[in-house]
C-alpha cells in the first residue's frame, strides 16, 4: 500500500471520460453515478510521506506563505495521485483558498484558538463556566479573531500572486474568505457554550437558549454581509458583487445531530429560515451539509426549507432517504472515510456494489464520494479499488 498512484493514468482519456461522466449527469441523462474523493489539507499535513515542507497545522494557520505552498503541493499530489472523477494533470492554472477549517468562527466570537502543533487546531468554550457572559458581549467586528487573519492572508495572497506560478502555470487568488459563509447557529452556539450545555439550555431555560442562538444569528448575518462587501469593494466584478441573495446556495449545520426531528423544528429552524431568507433567492439549488447521523432530519429540511441537495455523513439508509426524498433530490454519499483507509479492497468493493444496489442510483441524481472528508494515510489503492467498483456497479 502506498500514497502514490502507479502507473500514470492516461490523463487526456481519463478527463475525456471524467468530462463525459458529468456533462451526462448535469444533463439528466447519466449513463453512470460520477465518483468523486475530497479530503481537507490535513490529508497532507499529517502525512509525512506527503508532508516534506516541515510546515504543521500550526504553520498554516499562522503564516500565509505555509497555506500557499502546502495547498499548492497537496493540490499537485491530488492531482497525480487521486483517481476519481475530478480532472486529472498538470492544470492550466491552481487556485488558492484562505483556509482556517472549523475554527475561524468561533475564534470570531471570542473563542480562544487552540494550536495543537500538527493536530487540527480547536477552540475553547467561552460561555461554559459563565453563561452570564453572554449579555455583556456584542457583535464583534468584522475584522476579529480568524476571519481578520483570513482577510489579511487573502489580501496577502492576492499580491503574492501577481507574478507567481507552481509548475509552470499560474496561482490565482482566494475568490472568497472564510466568515461569509457560516458552519450553522447550532454549530457556533455550542462551540461558545459547550455542547452538552446549549442542549440542557435548551430543555430547562429556553430564554436563555433563545437569547443565545438570536445573537449567534444576529452577529452572523452581519459578518456574512460585511465581508462580502469588503470583498466586492476589492473586486467590483465578481460574479455576484451587489448581491447577497444568490439562486445557489448553501449551508451546514452539524451540530443538529444531537436533537430529535422535533427538538430541530422548534428549536434550530427558525434560525436556519432566517439565514436562507437573507442569502437565498427560492430559486436554483439549496445545498445542505451535514456529518454524522442525520438523515432523519432530510424529509423536514426538503420540506420547510427547499433543500434540493444533501451532502451526506454516516450512518444513511441509502434506499430510505431515496424513498423519502424522491428522485428529484440530490445525494452525495458512500462508504465510511475508515473502510476506505483501512480496507481490505473486497470489502470497500463489496460497500459500493451494496450502497449502488440500494436503490439510491432512482432517478439519476446521485454522486457517489467517501463519507465524509478523506482520512489521512488513506492508500491509494483503496481509491482506485472504490473508482473502479463505482464504474462497475454505478451503471444505469
Amino acid at each position: 500500500m502506498s500514497y502514490f498512484l502507479t502507473p500514470a493514468p492516461d490523463f487526456a482519456r481519463h478527463n475525456a471520460e471524467v468530462q463525459s461522466v458529468w456533462e451526462a449527469y448535469r444533463a439528466g441523462k447519466p449513463y453512470r453515478v460520477p465518483a468523486t474523493v475530497t479530503g481537507s489539507i490535513r490529508v497532507y499535513l499529517q502525512n509525512p510521506d506527503l508532508n516534506d515542507t516541515g510546515y504543521t497545522f500550526e504553520d498554516f494557520f499562522t503564516n500565509p506563505e505555509a497555506q500557499i505552498r502546502c495547498q499548492l503541493e497537496y493540490q499537485k499530489w491530488q492531482r497525480y495521485n487521486l483517481l476519481c472523477d475530478r480532472e486529472m494533470g498538470p492544470p492550466p492554472e491552481w487556485q488558492l483558498a484562505v483556509d482556517f477549517q472549523n475554527s475561524y468562527e468561533a475564534t470570531w466570537f471570542g473563542a480562544p484558538l487552540v494550536l495543537q502543533g500538527n493536530h487540527v487546531p480547536d477552540t475553547r468554550e467561552i460561555l461554559k463556566q459563565d453563561r452570564g457572559r453572554l449579555y455583556d458581549m456584542s457583535c464583534p467586528d468584522v475584522s476579529s479573531g480568524l476571519v481578520g487573519r483570513a482577510m489579511e492572508f487573502a489580501e496577502y495572497m492576492q499580491e503574492r500572486c501577481r507574478d507567481l506560478e507552481f509548475e509552470g502555470a499560474p496561482v490565482k487568488p482566494p475568490q472568497s474568505v472564510p466568515g461569509e459563509g457560516t458552519d450553522g447557529p447550532l454549530d457556533a452556539a455550542y462551540k461558545l457554550r459547550g455542547a452538552a450545555e446549549v442542549c440542557m439550555d435548551m430543555l430547562t431555560d429556553p430564554d436563555y437558549y433563545h437569547d443565545l442562538m438570536t445573537f449567534v444569528t444576529d452577529c452572523s448575518l452581519k459578518r456574512m454581509k460585511a465581508l462580502r462587501e469588503w470583498r466586492w469593494e476589492r473586486n467590483p466584478e465578481a460574479p455576484d458583487a451587489g448581491q447577497y441573495r444568490q439562486p445557489n446556495w448553501g449551508f451546514a449545520d452539524d451540530a443538529i445531530a444531537m436533537l430529535s426531528v422535533e427538538q430541530y423544528r422548534e428549536f434550530v429552524l427558525p434560525y436556519h429560515q432566517r439565514l436562507q431568507d437573507e442569502f437565498w433567492t427560492g430559486e436554483g439549488n439549496m445545498f445542505i451539509h451535514l456529518c454524522g447521523n442525520a438523515w432523519r432530519f432530510f424529509p423536514l429540511l426538503r420540506e420547510e426549507l427547499g433543500a434540493t441537495t444533501f451532502d451526506t455523513g454516516f450512518p444513511i439508509d441509502f434506499g430510505q432517504v431515496r424513498e423519502q426524498l424522491g428522485p428529484e433530490v440530490e445525494i452525495f454519499g458512500g462508504p465510511t472515510i475508515m473502510l476506505l483507509r483501512e480496507g481490505p479492497e473486497e470489502k470497500i468493493r463489496a460497500e459500493v456494489k451494496r450502497i449502488c444496489g440500494t436503490g439510491i442510483m432512482q432517478g439519476g441524481k446521485f454522486v457517489l464520494r467517501e463519507a465524509n472528508n478523506l482520512a489521512p494515510l488513506t492508500p491509494v489503492e483503496h481509491i482506485e479499488t472504490f473508482y473502479e467498483a463505482a464504474q462497475q456497479f454505478g451503471r444505469y
